[in-house]
């Protein structure tokens, strides 16, 4: 081999050092870089030279002609990425469902510095005081204020759970946001990477670094699937939906009129919804059978991985309305299907459905009375109109816009029936044709909490309903009866417990039961993030940058640089004698 081949020799070396070096240097200055990948230099050798070729010995006569650079690689782990990424979405399912379960908690025990339990309480105590001296104007004035401030204040812990549904609801739109965001720029670095490394020997690492953390991202929203194909493409599928394909985005989008009667946001697959064309040019999206990118009615199960991803979490604690007693007296089926797996939608049912008992018994009992002032003088009036409670909209059913959204949101506190009828009446008259048309999401309410206030008669006069029969004796029959009925243990929590409760253990009941559940998902929530952190350290493992190894490689590759850099040298100055001595 001729001197001048030498010199190729040695400047391989020096490229091939220098390049290692760099992406040594490279590690280094990313050491604590969020989501960087340890790259390594990949090396060979360069074709043999050969001198002579036969056949009749092992080996040809050949001479090796440098080292050659072959390409800069990430070093990570397909399983470990998988791993991690499914591992993280399911702790952010059962943190965001945590942390739900705490605002619950928040809100029964404690409102305004006042516990609702309290409230109750005093309800049952002037209970308890009345059948004492049920004629005293101070027992049943005590009553009818005491019954004044449990409604108000079960309203106050009711508005609370919706204020928290809502707020739940208003984090939906810039989660699908964020989804859309980062699946374009996966399709972006799709893109990118394929054009530096298509016909190259070049690889993107850096990009694809950028695409990695974009993919731990999205696992925290929901079950996601990937594959990377030949060319540096990765395909996306979300929830076993196709999301990013090598040259597009199927975006989400957000639905607050077709499927949730309180307006909540529905996200669904765009490219699946059934739409109609306008003259305008744009879209109308008018159904989304088929679109929807969630099944909530799944059973939560780690087996079949429906608890993973925050935006699951968030729909299901959330629930599509506002949850009522009818959700639990609807049908066993029904609740199960429809309201079980929402914590805010099951308590509010359970909360309501306690509330709803406590007003329909009282009012039954003073409805049958004998000494209700309808029997006592029939000129005044039917024995409804001298209950404690009265529902708001008789026809037991609340109107609804096409929009979805409550006619009676908003309503002006402490107003009469009269001024509420008014205002209903006043807003749907704005409603345009095409509007009223679309009227007829009407769900069944009676004596909720929302629809139901304290008798006028009885707040203007509360020693109205004496308790006093015809005769002028004193009517204890009624007021035993409203005592046994706080005791009487005939009451479930839903269709699930068999544990009956009374009007005084029924909330304790449901407080502890939240308790529960808490425990329950704190426990798991705890267990996933020692997962989460088992992975995530026998990832970093690999893909992390050790300073010290790195230091080492670089003094390794400095070494190979200097050994090149004298081998050259060494045969420069061959040269040079030569050239001197023969010259």
């Amino acid at each position: 081999m001729s001197l001048m081949a030498n010199l190729y020799v040695g400047t391989s070396g020096l490229q091939t050092s220098q390049n290692a070096l760099n992406t040594t240097a490279h590690n280094m200055a990313n050491l604590d870089t969020v989501g960087y990948t340890r790259q390594q230099v990949s090396q060979g050798t360069r074709a043999y030279q050969t001198l002579e070729q036969k056949y009749d010995i092992i080996a040809w006569k050949q001479i090796g002609t440098g080292v050659n650079y072959n390409n800069c690689k990430q070093v990570r782990s397909d399983f470990l990425d998988i791993s991690y990424r499914q591992e993280s979405g399911r702790y952010a399912f059962y943190d965001v469902s945590l942390k739900a379960l705490e605002e619950i908690e928040d809100q029964l025990q404690e409102m305004e510095g006042t516990e609702f339990a309290q409230s109750l309480n005093n309800l049952w105590v002037s209970v308890q005081e009345m059948a004492k001296d049920p004629c005293s104007a101070v027992t049943q004035s005590s009553f009818v204020t005491r019954a004044n401030e449990f409604l108000t204040r079960a309203k106050s812990v009711y508005d609370g759970l919706v204020s928290y549904q809502e707020n739940l609801d208003s984090t939906v739109k810039g989660m699908v946001d964020n989804i859309n965001e980062y699946g374009d720029r996966i399709r972006q670095l799709n893109e990118d990477i394929v054009e530096i490394e298509s016909g190259r020997q070049e690889k993107a690492n850096d990009l694809r670094d950028e695409r990695n953390l974009l993919l731990d991202k999205l696992a925290e929203y929901g079950k996601i699937e990937y594959s990377e194909d030949i060319f540096g493409n990765v395909t996306v599928l979300f929830e076993g939906s196709t999301f990013v394909t090598t040259d597009h985005v199927n975006h989400m989008g957000i639905d607050v009129t077709l499927e949730s009667s309180a307006g909540y946001a529905t996200p669904y697959w765009e490219y699946a919804a059934k739409t109609v064309d306008n003259k305008d040019g744009t879209k109308t999206v008018v159904s989304i059978d088929g679109a929807h990118i969630f099944d909530l009615t799944q059973n939560i199960s780690t087996t079949t991985n429906t608890d993973i991803g925050k935006l699951r979490a968030v729909l299901l604690a959330r629930g599509d309305h506002n949850g009522t007693y009818h959700d639990i007296v609807e049908s066993d089926d029904y609740y199960n299907s429809n309201i079980s797996q929402s914590v805010i939608m099951n308590v509010q049912a359970e909360f309501d459905q306690m509330v709803h008992n406590i007003m329909t018994t009282i009012n039954d009992i003073m409805e049958k009375a004998e000494s209700n002032p309808a029997f006592i003088d029939g000129s005044v009036g039917e024995a409804k109109d001298f209950t404690l409670f009265v529902c708001a909209n008789e026809d037991d059913t609340i109107r609804y816009n096409f929009n979805g959204l409550n006619l009676e949101k908003d309503l002006p506190e402490g107003i009469t029936l009269e001024q509420r009828e008014e205002i209903l009446a006043q807003r749907e008259a704005e409603l345009t044709d095409e509007q009223r048309a679309l009227l007829g999401k009407n769900i069944k309410t009676g004596f909720t909490i929302k629809n139901t206030q304290i008798n006028s008669k009885l707040i203007q006069e509360p020693t109205l309903f004496t308790y006093r029969t015809v005769d002028g004796n004193e009517d204890n029959d009624t007021v035993t009866k409203l005592k046994e009925a706080f005791t009487k243990e005939q009451y479930t929590l839903n269709p699930n417990v068999t544990t009956r409760n009374s009007f005084i253990t029924y909330y304790n009941s449901l407080v502890s039961q939240v308790a529960n559940s808490g425990d329950v998902y704190d426990s798991i929530k705890e267990a996933q993030q020692q997962t989460v952190d088992s992975v995530s350290a026998a990832r970093e493992q690999i893909v992390g940058v050790s300073s010290d190894e790195e230091l080492e490689f670089m003094i390794m590759f400095q070494n190979a640089y200097n050994a090149s850099s004298r081998f050259i040298n060494v045969v420069s100055e061959m040269l040079e004698h030569l050239v001197t001595s023969l010259g």
